[in-house]
């Protein structure tokens, strides 16, 4: 089942939401979003929403049956998704525990997203960038592909827990497929799993397979598009194009929107911040 037509509300993508002056509580809004708040339109727009800038392509585009839903959240709710992944005294946000295995992995009842990608995709600096309104939180980072050799657990708050699984490619670990597909297929408690795929090279080979593989599991899941800064403005919009109409015509159980993100210039990660709040239950939007 292809997803469903939606294009009399595609616009709704490219609408700026309201400024987040009505927001009431002063502790609703992080200090660091409130600096993003401060910015031009135009590179708020750039920064929260990067595939705005892709609006003019994606319109023309949706007259060849590109179809999206888009999850179109407002600035004040962004805002208090914020909140979730700041760290304080009653939030407690930190590392649990490794795993090789399922039966090694904590128990929790908590909403649970895992991510996964290619190694070098880019899956540990993104995890980091999420993290980084609770800077305590160690989420190495290695420069050499296929650092991630266990399934990493890092609980936030009371609302959810966030797994890093190992990349698949190049140095994967031996047991990679008992590891991921034994998770992926028996974790009641998993409600999204997040496949980054690397703006600058595409969906690969290895990537296709990860895909089959949640599509045959009956998995919900989401595609996110990462490193988009380090691709020109014409390479990504091609990638953009390419990656959504596959998501439209070649998938069932992926999200219809596709999340590009920098975890260098944190372009899309609030945003895949607020998805995340919103997908887990802890923060009702108008989009899912």
């Amino acid at each position: 089942m292809a997803a469903p037509r939606l294009l009399p509300g595609m616009g709704k993508l490219f609408e700026m939401p309201a400024m987040l002056g009505r927001v009431s509580r002063p502790h609703s809004t992080s200090h660091a979003f409130a600096e993003v708040l401060r910015l031009p339109k135009r590179q708020l727009t750039k920064l929260v929403f990067p595939l705005q800038e892709f609006e003019r392509h994606l319109l023309q585009d949706s007259g060849s049956d590109l179809h999206l839903k888009t999850f179109h959240p407002s600035l004040e709710d962004i805002a208090r998704a914020e909140g979730f992944f700041t760290a304080t005294a009653r939030n407690r946000i930190e590392y649990l525990s490794s795993a090789e295995r399922l039966d090694h992995a904590p128990d929790l009842p908590r909403p649970e997203v895992c991510f996964i990608g290619r190694s070098n995709v880019g899956k540990s600096s993104l995890i980091k960038a999420l993290f980084s309104l609770a800077p305590e939180v160690e989420v190495r980072v290695s420069k050499k592909p296929g650092h991630t050799k266990k399934m990493n657990f890092f609980k936030v708050g009371k609302y959810f827990t966030l797994v890093d699984m190992p990349g698949y490619g190049y140095r994967a670990p031996e047991d990679f497929v008992d590891m991921v597909e034994t998770y992926l297929k028996e974790r009641k408690n998993l409600m999204r799993t997040f496949l980054l795929v690397d703006s600058v090279v595409g969906i690969q080979k290895a990537d296709n397979i990860a895909i089959e593989m949640c599509e045959e599991f009956a998995l919900p899941y989401v595609m996110v598009l990462t490193k988009i800064d380090k691709s020109s403005k014409g390479h990504l919009l091609k990638q953009v194009l390419q990656i959504q109409k596959f998501i439209d015509t070649n998938t069932q159980g992926c999200f219809p929107q596709l999340f590009p993100v920098s975890a260098v210039t944190y372009s899309g990660i609030h945003l895949l911040r607020c998805f995340i709040a919103n997908i887990t239950g802890n923060l009702k939007t108008n989009g899912t």
